[in-house]
């Protein structure tokens, strides 16, 4: 018997749909708030490209730099919610959702690599768990380089810090505003080169990597390098989106999410001299900060602290307990 035409064509789209069957490509939206040079951004792509190909391209992560899909403060929400799958954030941003989100700004609490990747360990456990409840998994945290002020004029305690224009991105950095006496004025870091060049703000508190991608230097020239902590950038994922997945592509992605994490902590740490010799190049003086500014600074600190344990209760005082223990025992 010959088969019509039509026949063939028929059985050439049920072969085409069977081969498609076995082969569902899942496609994702990472949105990400920092340029695509950023060395967190580089982190995701590779993270992307890593998942791609150990999932044999069943699951496609297209990365959306530069706040390009959504601000910064919008993008836990859109995972949330189900408009991104996947996302990169900022979790101090979130602490008056919850302190444990804060626990990284804490300043002096962890200044250097070693304790703040301590610190992240301790606050894992209670982070996965408020993810959890909120519909979302951790896949993978990297420190931003400790933490400094860039400011427009010579200061050498607190008190020559009453009256600056502070950029304020988490409550944190506005809680530092209202406690030296500085005007806090909410810049993400997307719209930071503007406001600078625009004189909306004339200082802030961020990384040698924040202030060399928004070219900060073309606006201000002292940069305190006071080491007041390392802020971490979270890369979550919305549950229902993972658990859609099949076994082998949950586990590429988990594979790939562990070996993000150790390179972006690696390359921070690597780049955070590079950004310090950068910014000087470009004319930024690098100043040790004064005795008198560091143990202001401290007492600022604790304050902070001290309101922060208020608020996060009995589970945020096992945190801390258990970054003092883990810090103990490794002296």
């Amino acid at each position: 018997m010959k088969l019509r035409p039509f026949a063939l064509t028929a059985l050439a789209a049920s072969a085409l749909l069977a081969a498609g069957a076995s082969f569902a490509q899942t496609k994702w939206d990472l949105p990400a708030a920092y340029p695509a040079s950023n060395f967190h951004t580089e982190t995701l792509t590779q993270f992307a490209a890593d998942v791609d190909k150990a999932s044999g391209g069943k699951l496609k992560i297209t990365v959306h730099a530069n706040a390009s899909l959504f601000k910064a403060n919008e993008i836990k929400r859109a995972v949330q919610g189900g408009q991104a799958q996947i996302g990169e954030v900022l979790l101090v941003n979130f602490e008056n959702e919850n302190p444990i989100y804060g626990a990284d700004g804490l300043p002096f609490v962890a200044s250097s690599y070693a304790s703040a990747h301590k610190l992240a360990e301790a606050q894992k456990p209670a982070l996965e768990k408020l993810l959890g409840t909120q519909g979302m998994k951790l896949l993978y945290t990297v420190a931003w380089p400790p933490q400094g002020i860039y400011v427009n004029k010579e200061i050498t305690a607190v008190a020559d810090m009453k009256g600056l224009k502070w950029r304020a991105y988490s409550p944190a950095t506005s809680k530092i505003a209202e406690l030296v006496g500085a005007q806090p004025v909410t810049v993400q870091a997307a719209e930071l080169s503007q406001a600078m060049a625009t004189g909306v703000v004339n200082s802030y508190m961020s990384s040698g990597s924040t202030g060399y991608d928004t070219k900060t230097y073309e606006s201000i020239k002292y940069w305190y390098d006071v080491q007041a902590w390392l802020p971490k950038n979270a890369v979550i994922v919305n549950k229902k989106a993972f658990d859609a997945l099949d076994a082998p592509t949950q586990a590429a992605v988990l594979k790939a999410a562990a070996d993000a994490e150790i390179r972006g902590w690696k390359v921070s740490e690597e780049k955070n001299e590079f950004y310090k010799k950068a910014l000087a190049e470009k004319g930024m003086k690098i100043m040790t900060p004064s005795p008198k500014l560091v143990a202001d600074l401290r007492q600022v600190g604790g304050i902070m602290k001290a309101d922060w344990i208020k608020r996060a209760g009995p589970e945020g005082e096992a945190l801390l307990s258990a970054f003092d223990k883990s810090n103990a025992a490794k002296k």
